[in-house]
């Protein structure tokens, strides 16, 4: 039987569970005045710029508050990825031993195939356990794990550097009190793509690794309006937040509970008291991911997969085969604020369906 003869009706996206999300409606409803008012180099002394770079300045403030660092550590970068590089790379010394673990992102695998270093397993649970390493030593943090929702246990112990890969967390996990460098994106808080923020604890430890004639972070050549809507995008998104996070964390807790007493075959990554509640990633056996993630697309329910789908991917998701989990058959959802119960309820509805058509 295929789901094609069901009662399952056809339409519209209904469900929306990916990670990327539409700009919050804050930053959308900023953005003109910001390109009116925020079009100009603010390194230049013209009217204009000077009105920018007061904008800018704003901008930092807000950052500054909600990332829990000063205003003059917060610098943008309008390609994200670069901060892994910027902060790696910039922290270390000839002497240093990088660590990093299995879970971490490409990005910190390119740097360490090239530079050497030390990868940390993980068990089953996500859990890492860290060296207390040297003081040169520099040891690569991820905050929330992005595929799995999965919160790390914070390295107090480590006596070296550490860069912190927010990336996944947004403002909602505060840094370490020893971070040496940290990394955000824009998207985590429902900002405009093509941002990050980038912070160093200490210059004094930090040498760019870019063949710069000076010790630059940022370049002036960014975009003051989308780095405006990116900090009014924070500001409303961490309100949200805290106003949804006991309802995000039922209606995980309901996605969990469903997949345990209602789908045989299933490994769900993490519990509720080690992930974040607006993460949740689970393998289904016997499942092709991109049959099941074309079907509930079809549906009009989107969601990510960390399983091998498509030609130009066809390696599975690193951070599964790490843990141990099953790399096939894979879905993850992001719990946006906007998320209610009666679209997961649906949700669950017709994976349970679209399921047991599979596995006949």
């Amino acid at each position: 039987m295929s789901t094609a003869g069901t009662v399952l009706r056809v339409g519209s996206i209904t469900s929306h569970f990916q990670r990327e999300a539409p700009l919050h409606p804050a930053a959308r409803a900023f953005l003109e005045d910001a390109f009116d008012r925020g079009w100009a180099d603010p390194s230049k002394i013209h009217g204009e710029s000077r009105q920018a770079a007061i904008l800018l300045n704003e901008a930092k403030e807000i950052f500054s508050a909600h990332l829990g660092i000063r205003r003059d550590q917060v610098e943008f970068l309008s390609d994200p990825a670069l901060g892994f590089h910027l902060g790696i790379s910039g922290l270390l010394a000839d002497i240093s031993e990088l660590f990093y673990s299995a879970v971490d992102r490409s990005e910190i695998f390119a740097i360490a195939n090239q530079r050497g270093g030390k990868k940390l397993p993980v068990g089953l649970d996500g859990s890492i356990s860290y060296p207390q390493g040297r003081s040169a030593d520099l040891l690569s943090w991820q905050v929330v794990n992005g595929e799995t929702g999965i919160i790390a246990e914070q390295p107090r112990e480590f006596a070296g550097r550490i860069f912190v890969d927010a990336t996944a967390s947004g403002a909602e996990i505060g840094l370490p009190e020893n971070w040496s460098a940290a990394l955000w994106n824009s998207r985590s808080w429902e900002g405009p793509a093509g941002l990050g923020v980038f912070a160093v604890a200490d210059r004094a430890t930090w040498s760019s690794p870019l063949p710069h004639i000076d010790q630059r972070i940022s370049s002036n050549d960014l975009s003051v309006p989308l780095v405006m809507a990116s900090a009014m995008a924070l500001e409303a998104h961490t309100r949200d937040y805290s106003e949804k996070r006991d309802s995000l964390f039922f209606i995980n807790n309901r996605i969990r509970n469903f997949l345990r007493s209602e789908i045989d075959d299933v490994d769900i990554a993490g519990s509720p008291e080690t992930t974040v509640p607006y993460l949740l990633s689970f393998s289904l056996l016997y499942i092709d991911a991109e049959r099941l993630v074309s079907e509930l697309d079809r549906h009009g329910i989107n969601v990510d997969s960390g399983s091998a789908c498509s030609s130009a991917n066809m390696e599975p998701s690193h951070v599964l085969a790490a843990m141990g989990l099953l790399t096939h058959g894979n879905v993850r959802l992001t719990l946006h604020n906007q998320t209610t119960v009666e679209s997961v309820d649906d949700f669950l509805r017709r994976l349970k369906i679209i399921v047991e058509d599979f596995r006949q």
